[in-house]
């Protein structure tokens, strides 16, 4: 099945309004830091001069006394308010999490709050799998931010871009069925976006992200990430698809479309709960 020309328009689309929105990863939202600066209060230097009587020959004889009082120095403390508020929501203590939603060619940002404001001091890639939950989390308009450990920092990550990572299995059975026939198209880009297109929901809409680059060697291969599927447990999931070189040579006819589910709630035996 060739891809028609709409479908390719709509990868050109998509990749243009990632590259617009997606830089940076996880920075939606907005926030601040309150930090008031530090005082330094110092007690003022004064001398006293005295002239005491004298007697005696026609030439007095003066003395002059100083007295210098000592000098005190306060400093103000410094504290930082975090933006938002405290939400007894989110992952747990310990739960780890893969990075979700974050284009191959990007990265998510892990900022020392939670908010754009606030400075990075990491950053991980598209499928990192290692970011540990610490338990809290803060709302500010517009996202959900977490506290997370990862890429030995601690930090903070909109929760948008994080999942926990489910069960794999083989869903190349179900797509061929969904589409009716075995997709073929002319890039494995165009084939990954003919799979993903068929997984996604229309109501409301997923967002599609190419979280993989393609690659091609005796079998072409890339990854989409479908992020939003109308199902609070199920956050989304991640395609990896596999295409063989079409007999013309022209294309690529899909092989396998390995599913990964991409949990929002968290996991029991490898399903989302």
């Amino acid at each position: 099945m060739r891809v028609p020309q709409r479908a390719r328009r709509a990868v050109v689309l998509l990749t243009v309004a990632l590259a617009a929105t997606a830089c940076g990863g996880g920075d939606d939202g907005a926030a601040g830091t309150t930090v008031p600066p530090g005082s330094t209060t110092s007690a003022p230097t004064t001398s006293t001069t005295s002239r005491p009587t004298t007697t005696g020959p026609a030439t007095p004889t003066t003395t002059t006394s100083t007295t210098v009082a000592p000098t005190t120095t306060t400093t103000a403390p410094t504290t930082t308010t975090l933006a938002g508020e405290p939400i007894d929501l989110g992952p747990r203590e310990g739960d780890v999490l893969g990075v979700v939603g974050v284009r191959y060619d990007d990265v998510l940002n892990v900022r020392s709050g939670p908010g754009v404001a606030y400075p990075i001091v990491t950053t991980l890639g598209a499928t990192a799998d290692d970011v540990v939950a610490r338990g809290n989390t803060r709302q500010i308009p517009g996202a959900f931010w977490i506290e997370v450990e990862a890429a030995g920092a601690v930090g903070w990550v909109n929760l948008r871009y994080v999942a926990y990572l489910g069960d794999t299995g083989d869903e190349t059975a179900r797509i061929i069925a969904a589409l009716g026939e075995t997709p073929e198209a002319e890039t494995m880009l165009d084939l990954g976006m003919v799979v993903a297109e068929a997984v996604a929901s229309t109501d409301p809409p997923s967002t599609l992200v190419v979280s993989v680059a393609p690659s091609v060697g005796d079998l072409g291969e890339v990854t989409y990430d479908v992020i939003g599927l109308g199902d609070d447990a199920l956050f989304g999931v991640r395609l990896h698809v596999f295409g063989q070189p079409s007999a013309s040579g022209e294309g690529f006819v899909l092989t396998t479309v390995e599913q990964t589910l991409l949990c929002g709630r968290g996991l029991s035996d490898g399903i989302c709960v």
